[in-house]
């Protein structure tokens, strides 16, 4: 396997350190922090340039907030600048190399795919074979073991700055383990981590019928029996290999449907979630009053509408779409 050098100068060159401010700022522009950064921009991306290649840039310590939809998670947060900058500055470069590795049926935070392109080859796989096995990780980003990333990243890297780097934003969370939700980076070591497993069941086991977004993943075959001795494997090899365990796993017949990345797949219809669908309720009847509470902006207010409509248009939704009354929405306040 080729290991990658000579990336420190890319990663700190002056456009990709603009470039990598550009889109950290990307729709957070109106931010206290942000507008304080612009106002000397060129001074603090060369102050930024100088913090890395002298060596003196350290991650900052986290601040974190819990959410409640669509569960519970604590999400980490880092200051805007320097650590959110440096972060795509540090991806603009190493995620093309990465992003070779991976299979083509990982489809979570890769440009050209995403869940609803794993929805359409889910419902590809439904009408191919009988029985599905699926599986989710529990607490899979807490888990994710600084050791053992660190592995799997130096088998491709070996440019000493960059793995300095790298190594620092990992271990940037104590206790050894935990890529923390927030980070733009933990998307990334998340595959990577992952793809260990991928790499194995498509080339060792010869799986066609496998499909990973993020920690959940299915795989479809005409034997159940296969799938359940699948399950047995990955079990151990997760233990063994990634130190993580399962949260939930089941082997069942796809007439019953699969439940996979928001939408439950059926062979004549794809419908939304029963959850999904009371979020997208729940949202549609609050937005004009929190507009006219000017808790939200209009673009905001617009922005959350076309969201919900992503949503549904890629599902089986015609009459929650009445229901919704979402053109009415979007024509008061054209």
């Amino acid at each position: 396997m080729k290991r990658h050098g000579n990336l420190w100068d890319a990663i700190t060159h002056p456009d990709n350190l603009l470039e990598a401010y550009r889109k950290a700022r990307k729709g957070k522009g109106w931010r206290r922090s942000i507008l304080a950064f612009e106002k000397n921009l060129n001074a603090n991306l060369l102050r930024l340039q100088r913090l890395l290649c002298t060596g003196a840039y350290k991650t900052s310590k986290y601040s974190c907030k819990t959410i409640y939809e669509p569960k519970e998670r604590v999400i980490y947060k880092l200051p805007f600048a320097p650590d959110r900058i440096v972060q795509h500055a540090l991806l603009q470069v190493v995620s093309p190399i990465w992003d070779k590795l991976m299979i083509d049926d990982s489809y979570a935070c890769r440009k050209g795919r995403g869940m609803h392109q794993a929805s359409r080859k889910t419902m590809q796989c439904i009408r191919l074979y009988k029985y599905c096995l699926k599986a989710d990780i529990s607490k899979f980003y807490p888990s994710i073991d600084h050791d053992i990333l660190m592995q799997i990243i130096c088998r491709k890297i070996k440019c000493k700055q960059t793995l300095a780097l790298i190594e620092d934003i990992a271990r940037s969370f104590p206790g050894g383990k935990n890529a923390p939700i927030g980070n733009y980076t933990s998307q990334w070591f998340g595959n990577l981590y992952m793809n260990e497993l991928d790499q194995a069941i498509k080339h060792q086991h010869k799986i066609d019928g496998y499909i990973r977004y993020c920690d959940d993943f299915v795989l479809f075959d005409n034997c159940k029996r296969r799938l359940n001795d699948l399950l047995k494997w990955i079990e151990r090899f997760l233990s063994d290999r990634l130190r993580l365990r399962f949260s939930r796993a089941s082997v069942f017949p796809v007439a019953q449907g699969v439940d996979f990345v928001g939408y439950r797949h059926f062979r004549r219809a794809v419908l939304l979630r029963r959850s999904t669908a009371k979020r997208i309720q729940k949202r549609m009847s609050q937005l004009p009053v929190w507009l006219e509470r000017s808790v939200i902006t209009l673009d905001q207010y617009r922005s959350s509408i076309a969201s919900s409509e992503g949503w549904l248009k890629w599902a089986n939704t015609y009459n929650l779409r009445l229901t919704l009354n979402i053109q009415t929405l979007k024509r008061a306040y054209a």
